[in-house]
């Protein structure tokens, strides 16, 4: 039997005059997005640095941001760089997955720990980050997301995230509400669900969810892809022993209805507390939320709170 997950390591928080490195390990950044978050980070009174080819095409394959060897070594050297304090990915798309075995993950392992912040493809780095270095990331908005630069709730949780964490550790949002009562206990982990699925059979997938809190999100997926997905997941078994689930946003999923039925007939049978629309993932407003940390999913009440803040 797999044992449970357990806390992760914790980066430490930042602080004004902290430098950020902007990366883009997936796909092109639109540039004036790009400008517009690099400039809300500097409101925090953090300095800024976009790495290299953070705005790169690769021209053979014009949905990435330049070539994966670029990619991998942007995330690489803004990770191994002593003065850089936190990387944040600028948008998700498609492309995690061609580079994250191109880094060094032994040197990575060895450098400070640093806060990481991403979603949607990013969920690739989250499993990595997760398995290979035993370490803490936040599931949040990216730099150059429209929620991000549009947004001030989304904006706000990232930045109370990322230096007041202890104050935010209660999350929901207007639209969560109880999908299967009951209350869990857990370790967060999770993301984009299409990126859990295809994670499935590599080398350093995770056997196991159990003893989770499971976070679970898409975009653009109907919902017959959408139990596909689930359905693969939970033929896998890393279901297997999850303590409960919250389930974010499913823009572009297709009716409500449809999404709300599915997530009842695959996830219901696990047994476990399911709160829906919490309201992290592609919505028009992102929760920050930490991954690998303790928390309590209360599903009557639709609220998900954090036992530790995310960054010590």
């Amino acid at each position: 039997m797999t044992a449970p997950l357990r806390p992760l390591a914790r980066p430490r928080r930042l602080v004004p005059g902290d430098r950020v490195a902007v990366v883009a390990p997936s796909g092109p950044v639109p540039a004036d997005r790009l400008a517009l978050g690099c400039g809300l980070l500097r409101s925090w009174g953090l300095e800024v640095e976009v790495a290299p080819h953070t705005t790169d095409v690769d021209p053979g394959r014009p949905y990435l941001a330049g070539t994966d060897a670029d990619r991998a070594r942007d995330l690489e050297r803004a990770w191994l760089d002593p003065g850089t304090a936190a990387v944040v990915c600028a948008r998700g798309g498609y492309g995690a997955q061609r580079m994250v075995d191109l880094l060094d993950w032994d040197a990575l392992r060895a450098a400070p720990p640093k806060a990481f912040v991403g979603y949607s493809d990013v969920t690739a780095l989250h499993e990595a980050f997760a398995v290979r270095l035993g370490l803490a990331t936040l599931h949040g908005p990216m730099a150059a997301a429209l929620t991000f630069v549009k947004d001030g709730p989304t904006a706000e949780g990232l930045r109370r995230a990322l230096m007041e964490p202890e104050s935010a550790l209660v999350l929901t949002s207007p639209t969560a509400a109880t999908l299967v009562p009951g209350r869990a206990r857990g370790i967060t982990a999770g993301g984009c669900a299409s990126l859990l699925a295809a994670e499935r059979g590599t080398p350093h997938a995770r056997p196991s969810f159990a003893g989770a809190v499971l976070l679970l999100e898409d975009v653009g997926e109907e919902p017959y892809r959408l139990d596909r997905i689930l359905t693969q997941l939970l033929r896998s078994g890393v279901f297997d022993g999850v303590a409960g689930v919250a389930l974010g946003s499913w823009q572009d999923c297709g009716p409500a209805e449809a999404v709300r039925a599915l997530m009842l007939d695959r996830l219901g049978p696990l047994g476990v507390p399911v709160v829906e629309e919490l309201g992290f993932g592609h919505g028009p407003s992102t929760l920050t939320v930490p991954l690998g940390v303790p928390a309590v999913l209360d599903a009557d009440a639709a609220t998900l709170t954090l036992e530790a803040p995310g960054l010590v």
